[in-house]
């Protein structure tokens, strides 16, 4: 038996088809059916279904002779079904890479719940991708199975099958199936939620929902919109056969207001001559389940009033004060703009310079490094940050804080003679003739970046590499830490500017900081003495936004015991000072693939990579290099894997060293302790003074912990932690 069967219903879609039927056939995880639903359909869908079932055996293709829609089409692809779970998707959409694995993932570390939801994105047809609206309600949280009753947020989620994976037992025992007619998910969804003994979550983008131009079935049929009042009548009428349900009412009540409403007011949704037909049944719809209606807004009492005109006026008046809104945030542009250009005329500030880091949480990176170098050598030069009122705390004493958009933030920005940032500065000054732009990135990259990212098909969406090349044009000198992030920076940043080649300035402290230092901030951050410290540090995925760590930081805290304590790279900016701290406190760091691992080769420390989605990461993001095949440690694929290494002590190898050591002469060559005084001098001094480099061998990065007692367990509680996980 298939752990999953794949329904995939399809009329008029074939341009469409191809891409979803390659997205299921190429997932990771194998182990499924697809069953392949020819509606009825005139275009080349059912060749294409038969095409791809000549090629795969794991496909089957069933063929109505009559278009039904979706939904009676769904129905006969559940008869059909063998596998332990069924998941839905339309003939236009497609799975996201790595999906079916971390679905099954998922239903394994729940044990098998009825139903599991997860998250999507809308692609849109002329370009727009943004994630599917779940606005943390898909938040992985205890308890990690439940009943709709005790997290009833859900039932905000859109009404639709395809996001969710059905255990298919559970869809037989309680009979469920789809009714006919457009917005069939309506009432599938309430009655499956409402019914499920044990729901839980997934907090991950699983399909991409394409938003066509044209075509679909309620393109080909707008009349078909009259539907919804159908389905949501069967809704409750379920609720109704159902007594202990009837709380659901109000509930029900406000979310079928709700997407009426939305009908109405979407624009081109409704053809013309049927808008006023619908407002009329929309209000006769409220009418008759007002019983149910219990306190509702304004919009939803002149719907269920029939007030069309007034509602029309009210929709007016809130458009006016959006536009009031708009108009507001322009005004205030043009005089930001202004402002900025009146500065723009007076002279420029030779012993000004401004610092920032955005999105690094504050105070932290290769800027906070040059700017303390900077205040350092330079008697005279006046640096200020540019910071929020929450991110002031970290800032050291003699540095003038600059609030984001504020007066001083903009004449500073006009004036100063330096900027240096790790991204983007905002608002995005017009650069004068003599400032100097120092570009430092955020670390070495693995991922790719920049104009490299138009190749991969996910990471560069929403890019405007218009306004990417004219930011480069900008920059004076671009910051490397190695000869690969130069070669493969000045590759994804085209440009003019000088690169300097002079290491990493923020690792300058992994070499600077002592023993005393270690054991000092240790302490701070709650590190008992003699306990391994593992640093976990995951990589932002493109195609995972907003999602957990994909380690279960407390399943893997609990497998490994007492010996161990895990230190969370992946908390919110600011949690810690820097990410240096949890560089220098940790005995050990795991990692997929974020940049901080190019860090932590300076301390010479153990480093574990899992890669448990190295395939999925590289075919979306794009990689500079194969880093399973060139690792700087051991590559574990899963928790079970991870667990067995730091128990059996592979995790501190002599391979491990090796490994190590030849990843760290390829990537910190001139992190040495000095690299942030050599920038300065480069940039503020013309290169006066610049010091050589100090040669691998002779390099002394902050000692190791003091050394741990190793974690030997007995056979049998080894065996009962490995059954943990």
């Amino acid at each position: 038996m298939p752990r999953f069967s794949i329904i995939v219903p399809a009329h008029q879609a074939h341009a469409y088809l191809p891409e979803c039927l390659e997205s299921v056939l190429t997932q990771s995880f194998t182990d499924f059916e697809l069953i392949a639903v020819d509606d009825g359909s005139a275009d080349a869908c059912g060749g294409l279904f038969a095409d791809a079932a000549a090629s795969d055996r794991r496909v089957t293709v069933l063929r109505l002779e009559e278009p039904g829609g979706p939904g009676p089409a769904r129905n006969a692809g559940v008869l059909h079904a063998r596998g332990g779970y069924v998941l839905f998707l339309d003939s236009d959409d497609a799975l996201a890479p790595g999906a079916l694995q971390a679905i099954a993932d998922r239903l394994e570390d729940t044990a098998e719940p009825d139903v599991l939801v997860f998250d999507h994105e809308r692609t849109f047809w002329y370009g727009r991708v943004d994630r599917g609206g779940s606005s943390g309600l898909l938040g992985q949280r205890d308890p990690q199975v439940f009943r709709a009753q005790d997290r009833p947020a859900l039932l905000r989620l859109p009404a639709v099958a395809w996001n969710k994976a059905y255990r298919r037992e559970f869809l037989l025992r309680h009979q469920l199936r789809f009714p006919s007619g457009a917005y069939e998910g309506v009432p599938f969804t309430w009655r499956t939620l409402l019914t499920a003994e044990a729901v839980t979550v997934l907090d991950r983008v699983c399909v991409q929902h394409r938003r066509r131009r044209n075509g679909g079935l309620l393109a080909e049929a707008p009349r078909r919109h009259f539907d919804v009042f159908a389905q949501y009548d069967r809704v409750f009428a379920f609720l109704g056969e159902h007594r202990h349900l009837a709380r659901w009412r109000p509930v029900l009540y406000r979310r079928m207001s709700d997407h009426l409403t939305s009908l109405i007011l979407a624009p081109g949704r409704l053809p013309r001559t049927s808008r006023s037909e619908f407002f009329r049944r929309s209000g006769k719809q409220c009418a008759r389940h007002r019983d149910a209606a219990g306190r509702t807004g304004f919009r939803h009492l002149l719907l269920r009033l029939g007030a069309r005109r007034t509602f029309r006026l009210a929709w007016a008046a809130g458009g006016l004060r959006r536009r009031l809104r708009s108009a507001a945030r322009a005004v205030h542009g043009t005089l930001v703009r202004a402002y900025y250009r009146v500065q723009a005329r007076r002279r420029l500030d030779p012993g000004l310079a401004v610092f920032t880091a955005p999105g690094e949480g504050g105070y932290a990176g290769d800027p906070a490094a040059l700017e303390a170098a900077a205040r350092r050598l330079i008697p005279g030069l006046r640096t200020t940050w540019v910071a929020t009122a929450d991110q002031a705390a970290g800032l050291p004493r003699g540095v003038r804080r600059l609030q984001p958009g504020s007066a001083a933030h903009l004449r500073a920005l006009a004036r100063a003679a330096f900027l240096v940032t790790s991204g983007d500065i905002e608002p995005r000054p017009r650069k004068r003739p003599g400032q100097t732009v120092v570009q430092t990135h955020r670390g070495t990259p693995l991922g790719r970046e920049g104009l490299d990212l138009g190749a991969p098909p996910l990471a560069g969406l929403g890019t405007d590499f218009t306004e990417l090349l004219a930011r480069i044009d900008d920059w004076d000198y671009s910051l490397s830490a190695n000869r690969h992030a130069t070669l493969a920076r000045e590759r994804a940043y085209p440009g003019r500017y000088t690169t300097l080649e002079y290491g990493a300035p923020r690792n300058d402290v992994l070499h600077q900081a002592t023993a005393d230092d270690v054991a000092r901030i240790r302490a701070e951050l709650g590190v008992p003495p003699g306990v391994v410290a593992v640093l976990y540090a995951p990589a932002e995925r493109p195609y995972l936004q907003g999602r957990p760590p994909r380690l279960d930081l407390a399943r893997l805290a609990h497998a490994l015991g007492p010996g161990y304590v895990i230190l969370d790279g992946s908390a919110p900016s600011g949690t810690h000072r820097s990410a240096a701290r949890l560089c220098l406190a940790a005995d050990a760091l795991v990692t997929d693939y974020a940049p901080l691992m190019f860090d932590f080769a300076n301390l010479d420390r153990p480093i574990v990579i899992h890669a448990d989605d190295w395939e999925t990461y590289r075919a979306t993001q794009g990689t500079y290099f194969d880093l399973t095949s060139a690792p700087p440690g051991p590559v574990v694929r899963d928790l079970p894997a991870l667990v067995r290494l730091f128990h059996g002590g592979g995790w501190r190898s002599a391979a491990g060293a090796e490994l190590r050591a030849a990843f760290r002469a390829r990537f910190c060559p001139y992190d040495d302790g000095h690299a942030a005084e050599r920038v300065v001098r480069a940039v503020f001094l013309d290169g006066a003074g610049l010091a050589p480099v100090v040669p691998l061998e002779q390099r002394r990065p902050a000692p190791a912990p003091a050394a741990a007692p190793r974690v030997v367990r007995p056979a049998e509680s080894l065996r009962s932690a490995r059954s943990s996980v």
